[in-house]
């Protein structure tokens, strides 16, 4: 399943912009601080962090395995492509080296906390990155990337998120930005209310406000996120809810028990996102009234280990 790390899911690190942006964006939020610098390739932006995904899921399923983990990570080019919902052409391949270096380029400065630490630091979003090629066609075969100390330490810590696999689906830049608040701040409860004002500055959208809200009731009208339906509040409020909330059928409640043995088999999990994942899939199935609860869940958390 897809992860995302805490820090960029807060914090709008990248541009939502389908042209090169060359902006340098600052933003302060409850004491964090953070500018990010362009190269000349402009801004990273949303679709480029794809591959951080990519990078941050494989390294997690690496340390839940007990496997070593590094800095360097040695990914299939065309598996990563697949991962993230892209198509595997030449045009597919040129594009990704592109998101390299942007990615490589876009220096962050920022005292955001990682791993328990506060530290003001200035790094790439990623530090390296190298493609190799067969010989003859030219093909991109395989791809080395070097995380930046700030994201690796993030995941050594553990402070990511699973992400539905339909967010690679959302091909609108601000559909990904806004969901991954979403995900961030509603997780696991009913529901999650925010201004227009700032969400619009959580977004990091360059759209006047009139503008993006009116981006925002199209999102409504539209419902396009997975996981969370939205609504429009007196106030000028947006309301994030569980779309697996709104059943008929009381949700199933499960055990302190099988919480411990779903974090026995996935260690490390957010076993409540985890929990929420799982009522999400038992209320798109019509939720089905279960005789044991306990055992459908273990059950499914055992089946998504080898997802």
């Amino acid at each position: 399943m897809p992860k995302n790390d805490l820090a960029s899911m807060e914090h709008p690190l990248f541009s939502l912009s389908t042209r090169p942006d060359r902006r340098i964006l600052n933003y302060e939020h409850n004491g964090a601080e953070i500018t990010v610098t362009p190269s000349v390739k402009g801004l990273a932006t949303i679709h480029d962090k794809d591959i951080l995904i990519f990078c941050v899921s494989q390294l997690m399923a690496a340390l839940n395995a007990g496997r070593q983990v590094s800095r360097v990570l040695h990914l299939t080019a065309h598996d990563l492509l697949v991962a993230c919902n892209r198509e595997t052409s030449g045009d597919a391949y040129r594009r990704l080296r592109e998101s390299f270096e942007r990615l490589a380029g876009t220096r962050i400065t920022t005292n955001i906390t990682t791993g328990g630490q506060e530290i003001t630091t200035g790094f790439g979003l990623i530090e390296s990155w190298e493609i190799v090629r067969k010989a003859r066609g030219g093909r991109m075969v395989s791809v080395a990337v070097t995380l930046s100390d700030w994201l690796y330490r993030a995941v050594l810590s553990k402070s990511v998120l699973t992400l539905s696999r339909d967010y690679f689906r959302l091909r609108k830049p601000l559909e990904r930005r806004i969901y991954e608040l979403a995900r961030k701040h509603c997780g696991r409860q009913d529901s999650w209310q925010i201004s227009v004002e700032t969400l619009l500055k959580k977004s990091g959208s360059a759209s006047p406000r009139r503008v993006f809200r009116k981006m925002v009731r199209d999102m409504i009208e539209s419902q396009p996120l997975p996981d969370y339906e939205m609504a429009e509040l007196e106030g000028d409020i947006i309301r994030f809810s569980q779309k697996a909330a709104v059943v008929d059928v009381p949700p199933p409640v499960i055990s302190e028990a099988a919480r411990d043995e779903a974090r026995r088999l996935m260690p490390g999990v957010d076993v409540h996102a985890l929990e929420a994942d799982w009522r999400a899939t038992w209320a798109r199935t019509g939720a089905p009234r279960l005789r044991k609860p306990d055992a459908a869940f273990v059950g499914w958390v055992r089946k998504r280990m080898n997802d």
